[in-house]
């Protein structure tokens, strides 16, 4: 079935897809947005996660007020949270599914097999059978298929796909709603950001028998609260001078040069954990820092991992499933509903899409927000506070260019 449309079409239901579409929306543009509200929080998030931004960061952008996280809590007779209290993922899928019901309910719960190019804009397969022809595309699709495992551990991995499954040897974190499945069983989480740092202390709860590996010497935290005077600025992200530059900035990152960019946006605000982990890691959970992976196989019904530390002496370590804790790395061959053809006219910059001031990439009419949008804007884009630049600048060029900006 094909439907001939106007509307620009919006992939990904999550924080920036939702966002997006409210701005674009709120300009009289018609839209079509595709995904499940806040699905990857709710199915890839382990229950009992708490989000590593404070209140005031954890929030979507809407083009009227009334629509943050506190106002959610509010209108739903929630705890209302104050400026250091930590939110609970569970919170947060609640937040933006209300959200998305209120300013977004035309969300379809349907997944988009195909972008593909055409003469006037874009042709969309849809899994309901249906095809949309849109002028324009937004691609918010967040964190799916850019989950990294470290290269050393390839060889348990089956058919290049990171098992989902607890019985495997090796998983990603993104693929455990519910970290209990691994009770009374050893586990060894490899990372040392927030992930894999809340991952270990949420096993360790929950009664798993788990270690901590790490690459790096120590584990950092962040910094707690402290009280005033300050005499660095106070950010959605923390208090610094460099994240004042990132979160105030963003629209001029894209003018330092390249090497300096995708530098930034992976050793800004990284690896290191909340502030309130610290006490749940520190002398509770065992850690084997400094050291590298350097093989993997399978033993028994677990894992044995070789690893050689910073004075390049060589460990074995056994276990019984390895979780990689190692973040996500955007590749745009990754992005499966786009069309191979569609892919090759992109300009890149490292893996993610180059795009302009607008959000727009080298194909006009395709937009890319979120993680997707980092080397071009900056580490912002990692985190949700980062819709509010992102959503009206986008809708704003995107309006322009189908005549109906104001």
């Amino acid at each position: 079935m094909s439907r001939t449309t106007k509307s620009v079409v919006v992939i990904g239901a999550g924080p920036y897809g939702l966002s997006t579409a409210a701005h674009l929306k709120e300009r009289g543009l018609n839209v079509r947005v595709f995904g499940s509200p806040m699905a990857s929080w709710d199915r890839n998030m382990p229950k009992g996660m708490l989000l590593k931004s404070p209140p005031r960061a954890s929030m979507l952008s809407a083009p009227d007020p009334g629509f943050t996280l506190e106002g959610y809590c509010r209108q739903a007779g929630e705890p209302v949270l104050g400026g250091h209290d930590t939110v609970p993922v569970e919170l947060f899928v609640r937040y933006g599914r209300w959200f998305a019901e209120q300013l977004v309910p035309e969300v379809e719960d349907v997944r988009v097999l195909q972008v593909a190019r055409q003469s006037d804009g874009f042709r969309v397969k849809l899994s309901s059978g249906e095809e949309v022809r849109a002028p324009a595309v937004v691609v918010a699709s967040g964190m799916d298929g850019f989950a990294h495992v470290p290269g050393a551990l390839a060889p348990l991995v089956a058919d290049g796909l990171v098992s989902h499954m607890a019985h495997g040897l090796v998983s990603h974190a993104s693929h455990h709603p519910d970290l209990g499945v691994f009770a009374g069983r050893e586990v060894v989480v490899v990372g040392a950001g927030q992930s894999a740092q809340e991952s270990a202390a949420l096993l360790h709860e929950t009664g798993s028998e788990v270690r901590l590996l790490a690459r790096t010497a120590e584990l950092a935290f962040g910094a707690g609260p402290t009280p005033p005077p300050h005499w660095q600025p106070d950010t959605p992200l923390g208090r610094s001078w460099g994240l004042y530059g990132v979160v105030h900035h963003a629209a001029a990152f894209r003018y330092l040069p390249r090497e300096v960019r995708l530098k930034l946006v992976r050793r800004v605000l990284g690896p290191f954990g909340a502030w309130w982990l610290k006490p749940r890691l520190d002398g509770v959970v065992p850690t084997l820092l400094g050291r590298r992976i350097t093989g993997a196989r399978a033993y028994g019904d677990g894992v044995e991992l070789t690893t050689r530390d910073v004075q390049g002496r060589t460990h074995t370590l056994r276990t019984g499933h390895v979780l990689a804790a190692t973040g996500y790395r955007v590749r745009l061959d990754a992005v499966d509903f786009l069309d191979p053809a569609l892919r090759a006219l992109l300009a890149r910059t490292a893996g993610y899409p180059r795009l302009d001031a607008g959000f727009g990439s080298s194909v006009p009419g395709l937009y890319f927000t979120g993680i997707q949008a980092a080397a071009t804007f900056g580490p912002l884009m990692r985190f949700t506070c980062g819709t509010a630049f992102a959503a009206p600048r986008l809708a704003a060029a995107l309006a322009a260019r189908e005549g109906q900006g104001r």
